[in-house]
């Protein structure tokens, strides 16, 4: 948020920004924005008279964009929610919904809640429920988070739904191709699996490029509908590859100086030493001997042998239930911001007029 500002330009520039009406901007280019169309439709016209009835015209003489850029522009701001067009003869009169940005923004996100929840319980015939899913914590902050939300269309003629509810919620990305329904077989695969999945398994199993299923999981954790965690369970099997493959290259003098065999128990040490060296080892006795060994150093032996922690993606919830109530969550903080900088903002434009 646009902490401590009364700027009313940065504030609308946050607005805009945070409802995807305008691209975000690094910091430097900012002020650019100020001369945008939309910013000067809104901060020149809207909101300077909110009720007035603003036709194409007289907006397209404040901006000097054309009848086509106009109504580009309106579209975006009716489809969003704060703006809404009534008909007069030929004349579209547009007006700021409820007489000011603070009203139109509750409005927008009094609806954007109810259309999401409804759009979230269709989760419920892709998220089966599993007691194991969430038995690990994520250890990661989630990226900033970001969600379309959009009203029910017309169902495909493939009758699920699926694919209307993942481009719906943006996780398709902006430019869909023609039956690419990528988005929501990643979606199927990860609510019907009951542990993490890793980016090699999903990209194997939907015979896709790693790239294009790590653009898609990455929408999916911005929207909340998915995370990333640690696959502990992957670790004796990693240990025991990195093991094998040092003790060949490199000896049993290197393991337990730089391999880090050294900083565990003797006896843990001297059992995996010995089976590395007789070729007795395998995963399971690795899980075994590290069994008494604490989860942080595992981790640490892990690192030393030159692996990393296998990470994998799951939905964020046991069950749809649980994954509607963190989006749900997410979107309602990111909508009670939206409301409070709109009062913000009209505080400022009042305290300006007088």
């Amino acid at each position: 948020m646009p902490t401590g500002s009364r700027d009313p330009e940065v504030l609308l520039d946050w607005i805009l920004e945070s409802m995807g009406l305008v691209r975000r901007r690094s910091s430097q280019s900012i002020s650019n924005e100020q001369s945008g169309a939309l910013h000067r439709i809104m901060s020149e016209a809207l909101m300077l008279d909110p009720l007035k009835g603003w036709d194409s015209k007289e907006l397209g003489d404040i901006t000097g964009m054309s009848n086509t850029g106009i109504h580009h522009q309106m579209v975006k701001l009716r489809e969003c929610g704060l703006v809404s067009a009534h008909v007069e003869g030929k004349w579209h009169r547009h007006v700021l919904r409820g007489g000011s940005i603070s009203a139109a923004s509750r409005l927008v996100a009094a609806e954007a809640k109810a259309i999401l929840s409804i759009r979230l319980g269709e989760l419920s015939s892709v998220i089966t429920e599993s007691e194991t899913r969430m038995q690990i914590d994520t250890e990661e902050d989630p990226p900033p988070f970001s969600i379309q939300i959009k009203e029910n269309g017309p169902r495909m003629d493939d009758g699920e739904g699926i694919s209307e509810l993942s481009e719906d919620l943006g996780l398709s990305g902006g430019k869909t191709r023609f039956g690419d329904e990528l988005s929501s077989r990643v979606l199927i695969e990860l609510g019907s699996n009951g542990n993490p999945i890793t980016l090699l398994s999903l990209s194997d199993r939907l015979s896709e490029s790693r790239g294009r299923v790590s653009t898609v999981l990455e929408r999916m954790r911005g929207s909340g509908i998915a995370e990333r965690v640690p696959m502990i369970g992957r670790i004796p099997q990693d240990i025991f590859t990195g093991m094998m493959r040092q003790h060949d290259a490199r000896g049993e003098e290197w393991l337990m100086a730089r391999g880090g065999l050294g900083r565990l128990e003797a006896e843990v040490s001297k059992n995996l030493l010995e089976g590395a060296s007789k070729k007795t080892l395998d995963i399971d006795a690795v899980r075994a001997i590290l069994e008494p060994v604490p989860l942080a150093e595992q981790r640490v032996l892990l690192n030393t042998l030159g692996g990393r922690m296998p990470m994998g993606f799951r939905v964020a919830g046991s069950n749809h239930e649980g994954v509607s109530e963190r989006v749900s969550r997410l979107a309602d903080r990111t909508l009670r911001r939206i409301v409070t900088v709109a009062e913000r903002l009209d505080s400022a434009i009042t305290v300006g007029n007088n």
